[in-house]
Order: C-alpha cells, then sequence, then structure tokens
C-alpha cells in the first residue's frame, strides 16, 4: 500500500492511499468535526466516510506536473507517466495552492 498524507496548509486534512482495490480517501475525523476547515476540493465535499475511485481522483490527478515539468519528474525519480500515484508522492509536496500531499514512508505505516 502507498500512503500520502493531505494537508491543507499545514492543518492535516486526510489521507489518501493506493491498494490492490484502488485509491481511496479519508478526510481526517478531526478535520471534518471542527467545522471551520474548507474541503480540499468541491468535487470531495467533507465527509466522514471515505472516498473510493479504480483511478485516481481528478482532483489529486490535476495536482500532478505536465509537460517539461513532468519530464524532469520521470527523468530524476526514474518514475512512470502512467503511475499516477507514484508521481502524486513524490511531486506534491510543495504544490501551487493550499493541497499538499506528503508521502508516508516504512513498513509501520501499511
Amino acid at each position: 500500500m502507498r500512503k500520502g498524507i493531505v494537508k491543507y496548509g499545514n492543518i492535516t486534512a486526510g489521507v489518501i492511499y493506493e491498494d490492490t482495490g484502488g485509491y481511496h480517501f479519508d478526510y481526517d475525523e478531526g478535520y471534518v468535526n471542527a467545522g471551520i476547515y474548507p474541503p480540499i476540493s468541491k468535487t470531495m465535499p467533507l465527509q466522514v466516510s471515505k472516498y473510493q475511485s479504480n483511478t485516481l481522483f481528478p482532483f489529486f490527478d490535476g495536482l500532478i506536473p505536465e509537460g517539461w515539468l513532468l519530464d524532469i519528474a520521470e527523468d530524476n525519480w526514474k518514475l512512470d507517466r502512467r503511475d499516477r500515484m507514484g508521481l502524486l508522492l513524490a511531486c506534491c509536496k510543495d504544490c501551487i495552492g493550499a493541497v499538499s500531499v506528503h508521502p508516508v514512508n516504512g513498513k509501520d505505516d501499511e
């Protein structure tokens, strides 16, 4: 399983992960219950139940660089442009905008 912490600014908004069942996004319960934080996307309103998809959610796919910047990521990190989760975790720690994705590594995280 590959996993990333999704932040809105410097606040943990949730977790995105990929497993054999596809892609999943769970909002952090504290983020939802605080009642003061916005959803990360209009297409992913705040909710306690998890989002599931067979393909990477369009909002997250939109964070992945394109064009020459994608070429640099592929060359430097030896990533396949079809590996959308790998690209998300490698390239989206410092995105333009409020949302970022920070990879979670280690066997304890699986």
